[in-house]
């Protein structure tokens, strides 16, 4: 592949793909609403579609053997997410409000996968391990998102647990209900879904190839040609849509949105597909970047916890540290 085709396969696949991934998410959002999913869960959906285009840049690049490109792809997504849907979106927006109990609620599952991710890249456990572990705390977040009072109730939890538990669900309904309740869909939706998902896929897989054969020509670090330039790019239509809510007083369904695509990354993009092909060998680089993403996530979600939510100041202070991780993989890699 020469240099010309493959920057034209990075420019068109990124294009097509940022397009397109804004009607997989309109089209999925609404056949969930006709499925009369609860909040919470169609923020989870509408977080998977978005992530399209980074699970499917990571699993290609794992397919073709390029591990350092396809943990980074993920792994520094993850990082992008935190900067640009909650510290952008609060910089935007001046301040965005929290429950305390969503932020404990959700951030506890967030650590966890993130911390996992760090254990897998670290080599300390195997991708496979790593991912029934993900699992093991994802499954039952996600039913107890869609859960009613007197199901939680019937868990046999103490009645303290199962009141705060309801509670907590309740305020992230609360939360993501004005951000994200579409239009109820048709069939039709359901149709465009699926093609535009085919798109999706193809045009990911271009970008992926593009950015990849520019690196190799280049000599630009694996990790930074997926932890940097991929991790951005196919992040950017979660940190639009995280900018419109915030501009429109609805900034905090971001915090959902950021935690949930966060972990269907590490799950999907990562973890599943490291599972079959195996991870790349532990590095400074690699470390760097899954060991920043649990360190932001941390601060992130004490800021949201200390304040009730994030104002401007916590905003500039998260993009400072995202800075901060730019320049240190570049003189890591």
């Amino acid at each position: 592949m020469t240099a010309g085709s493959s920057i034209a396969a990075f420019v068109v696949g990124a294009a097509v793909s940022l397009v397109t991934s804004w009607v997989l998410v309109s089209r999925l959002e609404r056949v969930a609403e006709r499925l009369g999913l609860s909040e919470a869960l169609l923020g989870m959906v509408a977080a998977l579609a978005a992530d399209a285009p980074e699970i499917t840049a990571s699993v290609t690049a794992l397919a073709h053997h390029q591990r350092a490109v396809g943990a980074g792809v993920t792994i520094g997504s993850n990082v992008f997410n935190l900067a640009a849907l909650l510290g952008l979106g609060a910089v935007v927006a001046g301040r965005i409000g929290l429950h305390r109990r969503v932020v404990v609620l959700g951030g506890t599952i967030a650590l966890a996968i993130a911390a996992v991710c760090l254990l897998a890249v670290a080599g300390i456990i195997a991708a496979g391990t790593g991912l029934a572990l993900v699992l093991v705390v994802l499954v039952p977040y996600g039913i107890l998102l869609g859960a009613r009072r007197s199901a939680i109730d019937r868990v046999g939890l103490p009645g303290a647990w199962s009141a705060w538990l309801a509670q907590a669900v309740a305020e992230e309904e609360i939360e993501l209900e004005e951000a994200i309740r579409p239009r109820r869909g048709r069939p039709i939706d359901a149709v465009v879904a699926l093609g535009a998902l085919g798109v999706v896929v193809g045009a990911s897989v271009a970008m992926e190839q593009g950015a990849s054969a520019l690196g190799v020509r280049y000599r630009i670090a694996e990790v930074v040609v997926g932890g940097l330039v991929l991790a951005a790019v196919t992040s950017l239509p979660n940190a639009v849509a995280a900018v419109y809510l915030a501009r429109r007083g609805r900034g905090a369904a971001a915090l959902s949105t950021a935690l949930n695509s966060n972990a269907i990354n590490v799950t999907a993009g990562l973890l599943l597909p490291a599972t079959i092909v195996g991870l790349s060998t532990p590095s400074a680089p690699g470390l760097l970047v899954a060991g920043w993403y649990l360190g932001l996530t941390a601060v992130t979600l004490l800021l949201a916890y200390a304040f009730c939510g994030l104002h401007r100041s916590s905003g500039w202070a998260i993009i400072a540290l995202y800075a901060l991780f730019v320049a240190a993989l570049l003189v890591a890699a």
